[in-house]
């Protein structure tokens, strides 16, 4: 390995798989990266579930995901290092809302939906005085029962049935397009953190005081976070980088230290392998390694989402100003999840006639099988948004272009005990093939934050071992 550089073959060129790429090539501490990398992805375009497309005359209005956590160091660190920083935006002061029986301002100093302080609560029209006075005993109750690594459980035994429908199932379940009875609390890392000592609020008073570092939440690219995915692209190839779309990898196959991966259209051996695709698809190609590992993959389950894009005008629209969207309760929901007021949130996505660019989610996990509207066609769709929203916010809207976007199974679910089942694949893999990891969504977090600090930090362990062994072989 002194003579020849140690070759990683990266899978699946999402976000986690490019960021991968990307920090294989370029480690953190400047130094000479030490392997070369082969990226490959099955499909024609790179970058996952981030998709930006012009909408409306603008540029870059996203079809997925529209913005990054900024308060995460790695993110805000890769989209820098590429090159993005002149053009970093964030979102207006706009609020959100929750929509049940009308639409009530989301109330201040939540964590993840939990309350750090029952004032907020209290002066909220959103949950009736029975459930605020439910929710203010938390810090006086024993310390919770056994919630069986359910987010629903856990919030319902400290809060109450009322945070749980009305504030932590819909700001949790649009982030995972999940039902939080059926999400893993260990999973969902800013939640599992607050579950030590007896008080919950407590807890999470403490944590948001000691964490509430100042400056925006969220930030993005002026041009979509499509920026952020074809910059990483471009360092890749920069620094001797191979990017293969419409390539299928069919089999890895282990020979000593060595692993040799198929593809459809050939072959290449590699000393490391890291597999950034969704859990399903990997079990495919994975079973000629560990049929054991295959198993555990194969049967995660994926929720599916429609995003309808609409730039729409009406008379009333100023009636959403200072308004960035708004949440939808299950016990309120027909079909619509969430609403974004997109020109709202974004002074960029401003069309500047008076018309407005609106982004609406469909669909999610637990939805009747006889009611997937991933399956519906574009006018219904955009009919059923246009319906709710006026029942929602009584003000009339009409759409002047759409677009629509199906995620079909894009949202892998972490059942309770999720946590526990990646460190059992990881085990099998560190026995069976310790060339071979296993990152991205499926694994140890959605959302593109999530995915880039994944992706670091298995780059950095690749590299520690390519470095120990070079140097034991040196």
């Amino acid at each position: 390995m002194n003579e020849t550089r140690a070759h990683v073959v990266v899978i699946g060129a999402g976000i986690t798989g490019l960021a991968t790429a990307h920090r294989l090539l370029n480690p953190l501490d400047g130094s000479a990266p030490g392997v070369r990398v082969t990226l490959i992805e099955s499909s024609s375009q790179i970058g996952g579930k981030i998709r930006t497309s012009s909408f409306a005359g603008i540029g870059g209005v996203d079809e997925g995901p529209d913005s990054y956590l900024a308060r995460v160091p790695a993110a805000g660190r890769l989209a820098r290092e590429v090159g993005l920083a002149a053009s970093m935006t964030n979102p207006t002061n706009a609020h959100a809302s929750v929509m049940h029986g009308g639409l009530h301002r989301i109330p201040d100093g939540l964590m993840m939906g939990v309350p750090t302080g029952a004032m907020s609560l209290a002066r909220s029209g959103l949950m009736t005085w029975r459930g605020k006075i439910r929710a203010a005993l938390e810090p006086i109750l024993p310390a919770s029962g056994d919630h069986h690594d359910s987010v629903g459980n856990f919030v319902r035994q400290r809060f109450g049935r009322e945070v749980h429908e009305l504030l932590v199932d819909p700001l949790i379940g649009g982030i995972y397009a999940a039902d939080t009875t059926n999400l893993s609390l260990a999973a969902v890392p800013q939640l599992a953190d607050l579950t030590p000592g007896r008080s919950v609020l407590l807890t999470a008073r403490r944590r948001r005081v000691t964490t509430n570092t100042p400056g925006p939440v969220f930030e993005t690219p002026r041009s979509g976070l499509g920026a952020l995915t074809t910059a990483l692209a471009d360092s890749i190839r920069r620094r001797g980088g191979d990017i293969l779309t419409e390539t299928t990898v069919t089999g890895i196959h282990r020979f000593g230290r060595s692993y040799r991966v198929e593809t459809t259209t050939s072959s290449c051996d590699s000393d490391y392998v890291i597999v950034a695709s969704p859990a399903a698809v990997s079990s495919l190609f994975l079973r000629t390694l560990s049929s054991e590992l295959a198993d555990m993959l194969a049967p995660t389950e994926h929720a599916s989402v429609v995003m309808v894009t609409l730039r729409v005008t009406g008379t009333d629209l100023t009636r959403f100003d200072g308004m960035s969207g708004y949440l939808v309760p299950k016990p309120d929901q027909k079909r619509v999840t969430a609403a974004s007021f997109g020109s709202n949130k974004w002074a960029h996505w401003n069309p500047g006639d008076g018309s407005m660019i609106m982004r609406v989610s469909l669909g999610r996990d637990g939805a009747p099988t006889h009611d997937l509207v991933h399956e519906w066609d574009d006018d219904r769709l955009v009919r059923q948004v246009v319906d709710e929203m006026r029942d929602h916010t009584g003000v009339d809207i009409t759409p002047v272009e759409h677009r629509i976007t199906r995620w079909e199974n894009s949202f892998p679910q972490y059942r309770p005990g999720h946590i526990e089942r990646v460190a059992t694949m990881e085990a099998i893999l560190m026995a069976e093939a310790p060339g071979v990891r296993l990152v991205g969504a499926s694994m140890r977090g959605i959302g593109v934050a999530s995915c880039i600090s994944q992706a670091e930090s298995v780059s950095a362990a690749v590299l520690t071992t390519v470095a120990g062994i070079g140097a034991v072989r040196d």
